[in-house]
């Protein structure tokens, strides 16, 4: 699934076509991907600005001029495609992201003369328009933690987040509710430049005395380093991401310890090596040497 780095690449890629320009027209090509779309789904798009387009945590959010948001989520396989001067018929994309153009399941042509098209296989992607003054209470979205690059995220606050948890600390930052639109392997990226171990108690970030710990400022750093690099280098495609323009991520190519299980630890003077494990039903990869 797309982590936040994937998402924010995509939401820069489409804010130049979609960001103050108009939906002239909305398509809806089935009755629902991984829920149902809403009856007046398109009725609530079709002439509408959009004012804005937003992130939260692994959502993508467009503000409309009518008070109401897009919210938008890549589910497993989704993935945006950008057409330019949009005059050729839909379907036909300069380009292409699935091989089967039958999984263009949503299309929004924009007056910056471009069509965005939504493309997902699998379809546990999603969409849904609600009001605005109803974010707070929407079920989607209520009770995600503060975003990772934000500044309400830091050392104090996620060890006071942590504090007395009997969770480990990949769990804890998969939690959303701890912090929202980290997953399985930004998660494992940094606990390995922070030095700690995935299995090492969430509340260790805090003393016996609720104080943060070296450990908490160490895993804020490495957390920011790694989606600010990630997000630098497009994201990372594994399977299904690219970029709106049909580029690949690349920061699958700096990954020091994803996906990397039997290689040498590249820690300078560590001769560990990496290894995987399962954790709570996902692979966990990490140096046993060198994360403690």
């Amino acid at each position: 699934m797309p982590e936040l780095p994937e998402v924010e690449t995509v939401r820069r890629g489409l804010q130049p076509f979609m960001e103050g320009a108009k939906i002239l027209h909305a398509e809806a090509r089935r009755k629902d991907l991984r829920f149902p779309f809403q009856k007046d789904f398109v009725a609530r798009l079709t002439g509408q600005i959009v004012t804005g387009l937003g992130r939260r945590a692994k959502y993508l959010m467009a503000d409309l001029a009518s008070g109401d948001v897009l919210l938008m989520h890549l589910g497993m396989s989704g993935s945006f495609r950008v057409q330019k001067d949009a005059t050729a018929t839909p379907g036909e994309f300069h380009h292409p992201r699935s091989k089967d153009i039958a999984h263009d399941h949503v299309l929004f042509r924009m007056s910056s003369g471009a069509d965005i098209v939504f493309n997902d296989p699998r379809r546990f992607g999603y969409m849904k328009v609600i009001a605005r003054d109803a974010i707070e209470s929407e079920p989607l979205l209520k009770g995600l933690g503060p975003e990772p690059l934000g500044n309400a995220f830091d050392a104090a606050m996620l060890a006071h987040a942590c504090a007395g948890k009997s969770t480990t600390l990949k769990a804890a930052l998969l939690d959303q509710r701890v912090v929202a639109g980290l997953g399985n392997i930004y998660v494992c990226e940094a606990l390995y430049r922070a030095h700690l171990s995935p299995r090492r108690q969430a509340s260790t970030l805090a003393n016996r005395k609720g104080e943060l710990t070296d450990y908490a400022r160490r895993l804020v750093d490495a957390i920011h380093d790694v989606l600010n690099l990630a997000i630098k280098a497009g994201g990372s495609s594994l399977r299904d991401h690219r970029q709106t323009n049909g580029d690949l991520g690349y920061f699958q190519h700096s990954f020091q310890v994803y996906d990397r299980e039997g290689e040498r630890c590249v820690t300078p003077g560590c001769s560990g090596v990496i290894r995987r494990f399962t954790q709570n039903g996902r692979s966990t990869f990490w140096c046993p040497k060198c994360q403690k």
